[in-house]
C-alpha cells in the first residue's frame, strides 16, 4: 500500500476533528473532536513508522511507541476532560461553551453592580 493513502485519511480526520473544535458549541463534542485528531495523528505516526521500516533493516519503531504515548495521554486527556464537563454541567446545568462564557463570575467588585452599557463603555 502506498504511503499516500494513509495521509490523505488522516488529513481528512484531522481536518473534521478541526472543524469539530472550531465549530461545535458543545464541551463533550469539541473533546470527542479532540479525539478524532489525535487519532489523526497516531494514523501518521504508525504509517510513517511503517514506510520507513522499509528502508531502513534495523529499526526502533518509534513511531508505532509514539503512538502509544499519544494513546496513553488521549486517554488521560479525555478522563480529566469530562470530570471538568461533569463538574461544570453540574454547577451551571449547561455544557454549552458560549452559554459558560456568558455566566463567567466577574473579576472585580466594580463589575458586579455595572449594567450591560456601561461595562461597555468601560471597556471601549
Amino acid at each position: 500500500m502506498h504511503l499516500a493513502y494513509p495521509a490523505v485519511l488522516s488529513a481528512l480526520l484531522f481536518c473534521t476533528g478541526l472543524y469539530g473544535v472550531l465549530a461545535r458549541r458543545n464541551a463533550i463534542l469539541v473533546l470527542m473532536s479532540v479525539e478524532l485528531m489525535l487519532n489523526a495523528v497516531n494514523l501518521n505516526l504508525v504509517a510513517f513508522d511503517v514506510w520507513l521500516s522499509r528502508t531502513a533493516r534495523d529499526t526502533l519503531h518509534s513511531g508505532q511507541a509514539l503512538t502509544l504515548f499519544t494513546i496513553a495521554i488521549a486517554a488521560a486527556e479525555i478522563g480529566i476532560g469530562l470530570a471538568i464537563v461533569l463538574a461544570v454541567h453540574r454547577n451551571r446545568g449547561t455544557a454549552d461553551i458560549d452559554k459558560l462564557r456568558d455566566t463567567a463570575e466577574p473579576h472585580g467588585p466594580d463589575e458586579a453592580t455595572l449594567t450591560e452599557d456601561e461595562k461597555a463603555e468601560a471597556t471601549a
